[in-house]
């Protein structure tokens, strides 16, 4: 089915489920808002493009998507791929190759492709996964010791060598700040796993360099003021030429958000005891990056991390993760000069945490002790995405995968649901 699930939980609403929803939305409304920015600075994009993303796309993922407590947005796993197409293509490439992906999810869920994801093989995924994960923490070291590097590679291998190189620059100060907020993510989320430490966390970083007056980066020292309002919504630039160069950009687009929505779609249901609808779980998010592309947005999906506070946080229907949206389009409309205060490096403790909960290193023993395709599988897309290309990794991964079903003569899944 695609019809979205707010059609029919709305139906038995009620006060005690609007306060629920109301709560949940707060509390997750400030766990994406310093996310938002950093996957924004990360992807090579302004960081208001990330709030901008976040308020559209997640408006409508919560709106028209299969799940009752799915939370969109723009997500770690589009870090490596947006980087790449701003990098060659430039932002408005990018903007072009979102509203292309919006248009190919929105095909796929017209033909009922949601289930398909079963045919992907998890080793594939949880490869590539890994392999961005090391990109995503990589690139954050710079901000994180408060390296004197104008201008970071963006290729791994060259990245490497230009840190080390600039060593020398450490700064204790910035090393400070973010190890003090790595350690107030970590505590928080212990201590008080249903409240949204994450904001907390960043918010003391940032107070520090504030307070004390430390030479450390901050959102408006090297990005100026973020936006106080949503730009108006405009068609990128369109030709047939660029469309052709930006098919295989816009399908990894695609084919990313399709597969991170259906994934926390999965896990949501595991966690409420619920049953998505996995063809509305590819609409939605494509719709979502037709209209993000419009207002210039970053690609999104379904976020797992931020659907899980969700559910943790109280969340029933799909109003939780609307009303999530409306508070982030609240501050951006009040606050946006307190954000520009947030620290770099706080940022990029934040990341950092980020891309090692994205490897799911609890999974590691089992990846160690499964069949040896799989485990040749998962270090092949890993080493291609991290050393070669996310596209390539995904295309040698999938025929690999495929190739290996086939032999093995069986149509079962092999997807035990991640915990991310």
């Amino acid at each position: 089915m695609r019809k979205p699930k707010i059609l029919t939980t709305i139906r038995q609403y009620s006060w005690s489920l609007l306060f629920a929803d109301l709560m949940a939305g707060v509390t997750v409304a400030l766990v994406a808002l310093p996310l938002s920015l950093a996957i924004a600075i990360a992807s090579g994009a302004d960081p208001g493009k990330g709030l901008i993303t976040a308020i559209v796309a997640g408006f409508l993922i919560s709106l028209l998507g299969g799940s009752r407590v799915q939370i969109g947005g723009p997500t770690g796993a589009f870090i490596v791929v947006v980087f790449g197409v701003i990098a060659e293509h430039g932002y408005d490439g990018l903007v072009l190759a979102t509203l292309m992906a919006g248009l190919i999810l929105l095909v796929a869920g017209y033909f009922r492709a949601g289930r398909l994801i079963a045919f992907v093989p998890e080793a594939v995924v949880n490869g590539f996964t890994i392999g961005i994960a090391i990109i995503i923490a990589a690139s954050q070291l710079n901000d994180f010791f408060g390296l004197s590097l104008d201008s970071v590679p963006a290729d791994f291998v060259e990245k490497l060598p230009a840190l080390w190189e600039a060593r020398t620059t450490f700064s204790m100060q910035a090393f400070i700040v973010g190890l003090v907020t790595m350690v107030l993510i970590l505590l928080l989320k212990r201590l008080v796993p249903k409240y949204p430490g994450l904001i907390v966390a960043v918010g003391i970083g940032s107070a520090l360099v504030v307070l004390l007056r430390l030479p450390v980066d901050t959102l408006g020292s090297r990005f100026g003021m973020l936006p106080n309002h949503l730009p108006i919504p405009h068609l990128p630039e369109l030709s047939w030429d660029r469309i052709v160069e930006l098919v295989p950009s816009a399908f990894i687009i695609a084919f990313l958000a399709g597969v991170e929505s259906l994934l926390s779609a999965m896990v949501a249901d595991r966690m409420i005891g619920g049953q998505h609808r996995p063809n509305a779980e590819l609409t939605a998010p494509g719709a979502a990056n037709v209209v993000s592309a419009l207002f210039g947005g970053l690609p999104a999906t379904g976020a797992i991390a931020r659907t899980a506070t969700n559910v943790r946080a109280g969340g029933k229907t799909p109003v939780a993760g609307i009303v999530h949206a409306i508070v982030i389009l609240l501050i951006m409309l009040i606050a946006a000069p307190v954000a520009g205060y947030l620290a770099m490096p706080a940022l990029a403790a934040l990341l950092m945490l980020t891309a090692w909960n994205m490897s799911e290193p609890h999974k590691w023993k089992n990846y160690a002790t499964a069949p040896l395709s799989d485990r040749m599988l998962l270090v092949l897309t890993m080493v291609l995405t991290v050393l070669v290309d996310l596209t390539v990794a995904i295309g040698v991964g999938v025929a690999v995968g495929f190739a290996l079903r086939l032999s093995r003569r069986t149509d079962e899944s092999d997807w035990t649901p991640p915990q991310r």
